[in-house]
């Protein structure tokens, strides 16, 4: 046994994991790898050559092995598909059904993916965890494990990580999170394996991977375009402005794909589903200054979000702005101090304090909210 211990560590066969499980075996954890396989995309339907993708790619699997077997750590995979189709897959269309715009990669990692990691880690005798995510896990003086940014903001993963409970973060380890992306690029070099500094990098949704997540919508449910079709677009006044193909089709703030000539930009505001109704408006109609979320997860105190000052990140890209949070029934009310735009329920709000992250939510609606 190691003395530094026995890390169970998540590969996908893309640089990043990879680097981080070779920087884990060179400092001396006595590694085991494990790849999830998460999603058949075969089985969805897709109008896609790419049959499955990112981590159930069967070359990401052979490449994950690969790297194993060269340096003496066994590798297992691991098929979670059940796990994570039953409640990330169901959320993601329950989501978009109820008119907001769910996150389903928060969704995995907080209720799937680091729960299905700690119970093989344990099975397997294994004293931490690890990912390839560019984020960083300290230890606050009060006692709690919290997520700090990655030192690359380019490649921060903090966001989507604040539903990352105690007992996960305390046997958790991110190895990537204090060096930047181009130095990990040179590693995966020094390690022998050129070919992933040039592997492409995906970023859709693994179990939409031709990006289509209206076609996804109406193959899991249905009927869904008879039952939601023909519903209007209105003005943030309340004036009909023609038909849509239904609310689950829309997201907030989107301008593109809207199929309707108003003579100026228009951007959907709001989604009422209750009336399939599209509230579309100009691009100032999109800011708002608060919103309440809910399903809160503090992570560095704990207990806060009782009158504090906070910068809050309403989407992974989003740069955050300050804002002023106070409790709010069973979650939170965030009073931002400036205008931000595109204010989407179903989005996570995460919580920070510089670099730490406080805690987070789902965004459940702006306020004011037009009924």
């Amino acid at each position: 046994m190691s003395k530094k211990g026995k890390v169970l560590m998540a590969m996908s066969g893309g640089i990043d994991s990879t680097v981080a499980a070779l920087m884990l075996h060179q400092e001396g954890y006595e590694v085991v790898g494990i790849t999830m396989k998460t999603w058949d995309y075969a089985t969805s339907g897709g109008k896609t050559s790419k049959k499955e993708t990112g981590c159930c790619n069967i070359d990401s699997f052979n490449d994950a092995r690969l790297a194993a077997v060269q340096h003496g750590f066994p590798h297992y995979i691991l098929d979670i598909r059940d796990e994570f189709g039953d409640f990330v897959i169901e959320n993601f269309v329950e989501e978009y059904m109820a008119g907001r715009t769910p996150n389903p990669c928060v969704m995995c990692n907080t209720h799937i993916k680091w729960r299905a990691l700690l119970k093989r880690a344990d099975a397997l005798n294994c004293d931490f965890i690890a990912t390839g995510h560019y984020a960083q896990i300290h230890q606050h003086t009060n006692g709690r494990y919290f997520i700090r940014k990655g030192i690359d903001e380019t490649k921060d993963q903090s966001y989507v990580l604040w539903g990352l409970q105690q007992d996960l973060l305390s046997r958790t380890l991110l190895p990537l999170g204090t060096y930047r992306k181009t130095a990990i690029r040179q590693m995966a070099h020094d390690f022998g394996y050129p070919e992933l500094a040039k592997k492409s990098e995906s970023y859709e949704i693994c179990f939409v991977p031709d990006n289509d997540y209206r076609g996804f919508l109406k193959r899991k449910v249905e009927g869904l375009e008879e039952k939601v079709a023909g519903g209007n677009f209105i003005s943030t006044s309340g004036k009909i402005l023609g038909q849509h193909k239904g609310y689950p089709f829309y997201t907030v703030g989107q301008r593109k794909g809207l199929d309707i000539a108003l003579g100026k930009p228009a951007f959907v505001t709001q989604i009422i589903p209750e009336t399939n109704t599209v509230v579309l408006g100009d691009e100032e109609d999109l800011k708002g200054s608060e919103l309440i979320v809910k399903g809160i997860n503090w992570i560095k105190y704990d207990a806060a979000g009782q009158g504090m000052d906070a910068i809050t990140k309403i989407r992974y890209k989003d740069k955050g702005a300050a804002s002023h949070l106070s409790t709010y029934e069973n979650g939170v009310h965030v009073r931002f101090y400036d205008q931000v735009k595109g204010i989407a329920p179903g989005q996570s709000a995460v919580f920070y304090e510089e670099d730490d992250v406080i805690g987070g939510g789902i965004i459940q609606r702006p306020m004011p909210f037009m009924s």
